[in-house]
């Protein structure tokens, strides 16, 4: 499995999988496309195990280019079929190292990592076991149930 920058080309097939993955959301293409081209504010990468996409991962700088950088995962999805077989945590890990040099080309370093998740998903124990995560608070009712916000500080 390779971990790259995504490409224009790959959307359609990210589109699939942002589609399976999140069944309550919509026009997962437009979706996909307006993050794509908010780079580099917003760093969009995919997995690809056999020239096929298999997952993506979206960084996204919040509170404008900073010398110190907060990035949120925005989104993290694996194909279904997929799914189980360790892909999210090597989206995060393979990602991670390429968000430093994109933020290190303007100058900047990571400070902090942030993310949402739902309550519910067993995804928090992937960012706290990968990042360091920890829940910092908890929303409730936000978009289809509590959702939590996890930080992982000072991941320089």
């Amino acid at each position: 499995m390779r971990v790259r920058l995504m490409a224009q080309s790959d959307l359609n097939e990210t589109a699939e999988i942002h589609q399976l993955a999140f069944v309550r959301q919509k026009q997962s293409y437009e979706w996909l496309v307006c993050n794509f081209n908010a780079f580099p504010r917003v760093l969009c990468f995919v997995a690809e195990e056999n020239n096929k996409i298999i997952g993506y991962i979206l960084w996204t700088q919040k509170s404008g280019f900073r010398p110190e950088v907060v990035m949120e995962i925005e989104q993290l999805a694996v194909a279904p079929i997929h799914q189980g077989k360790g892909i999210g945590r090597c989206l995060i890990l393979n990602s991670l190292p390429l968000v430093k040099e994109k933020l290190a080309e303007n100058d900047s370093v990571l400070k902090h990592v942030f993310v949402t998740t739902r309550a519910d998903n067993h995804a928090q124990e992937l960012y706290r076991s990968t990042l360091g995560a920890e829940v910092e608070a908890t929303i409730t009712n936000l978009y289809s149930a509590d959702e939590i916000l996890m930080i992982a500080r000072d991941v320089s």
